[in-house]
């Protein structure tokens, strides 16, 4: 057994062991640097784990990425059918139902029950929570649209049941063939007119295309009046469809139908011209139900697809020569 040394301590007037010198190096030099080594080895697991993917993250990163591709796609998609949804609601609103002179379906019963997020919270702790949450309110957007819009249908539909005859006199055509116009000239509303120099309210639409080209009845009716005004319209014919519905045609070059005469739609009523108070040849069209002139151009359903409808919608809203009355 070592034999142990006593060292007088100054201080306290007393004797007090003496460490060996082993212990005062361990603590003085080993000790600091093994708590440096074993306080770097942490943090570099540490940072190994945490930064340095293994091959099941990358996995799960690559399946991760498939995935959001495959939810963006499908929100282009839901976007491409609310879309349709729109074009289908524009024409349930402003054209069947004013056709059939029932009310539109009201914004409030449109949009009723859109607000708000009913989904479980447990979406918002979840990787592309906000894609996920996206396409789950577009998709509940889109039954709530589809719903509504079947049931709007399914009342035009027992209007229909109703109105056969109604159907085939509604002006539903376009009274010049799309191939054959060149342009739009005025469209429907206030324009300036560039005869006579004022600010006029402009109750049809015009069309644009060659002397002699067929103009065709938009529907079934009776000729009222075939003849030459004299005046702003020229050579004007004016079909009486019943129900309230009246179609205007002018400046023809020439009249091909008689006062009391029975047309059906598509029936060529006369020649595309330039009389009366026009500068170019092409045809003036108005639709008046019950006396009040609407705009035309809701009434074409009957011949053209969605796109045509939408991109002569379009032509007519950017028309900005109004060289026509």
């Amino acid at each position: 057994m070592r034999e142990k040394k006593y060292r007088f301590n100054p201080e306290t007037l007393t004797y007090e062991i003496e460490e060996s010198a082993f212990f005062r190096n361990f603590i003085r030099f080993f000790l600091p640097k093994f708590l440096t080594a074993l306080v770097l080895g942490i943090l570099f697991f540490y940072a190994f784990s945490t930064f340095v993917k293994s091959p099941d993250d990358f996995l799960a990163d690559e399946k991760n990425s498939d995935i959001k591709l495959k939810f963006e796609l499908l929100n282009k998609e839901l976007d491409y059918t609310v879309n349709a949804l729109a074009v289908l609601q524009h024409r349930d609103d402003d054209v069947y139902r004013m056709i059939f002179q029932a009310e539109p379906v009201s914004d409030s019963k449109r949009k009723a029950g859109f607000g708000g997020n009913t989904r479980p919270k447990i979406y918002e702790n979840i990787e592309n929570a906000d894609l996920l949450n996206n396409t789950i309110k577009k998709t509940d957007i889109l039954s709530k649209v589809m719903l509504i819009q079947s049931e709007s249908y399914n009342e035009i539909f027992d209007l229909v049941k109703n109105t056969e005859k109604l159907a085939s006199c509604i002006p539903a055509i376009q009274p010049i063939a799309l191939d054959d116009l060149t342009r739009f000239g005025s469209s429907f509303g206030l324009r300036f007119h560039p005869i006579l120099k004022i600010w006029r309210m402009h109750e049809g639409i015009d069309l644009t295309a060659p002397r002699g080209t067929e103009i065709h009845a938009a529907g079934d009716g009776i000729v009222f009046k075939a003849a030459n005004t004299h005046g702003g319209y020229g050579n004007v014919v004016k079909i009486n469809h019943g129900f309230g519905y009246i179609t205007v045609y002018a400046h023809m070059s020439k009249i091909l139908v008689r006062p009391g005469q029975h047309v059906k739609r598509g029936d060529v009523i006369g020649l595309v011209g330039n009389t009366g108070l026009s500068e170019a040849p092409h045809l003036h069209y108005e639709v008046r139900i019950n006396g009040r002139p609407v705009n035309p151009i809701n009434f074409y359903y009957e011949d053209l697809t969605d796109e045509e409808y939408y991109a002569m919608i379009e032509a007519s809203s950017k028309a900005e020569t109004h060289i026509f009355e």
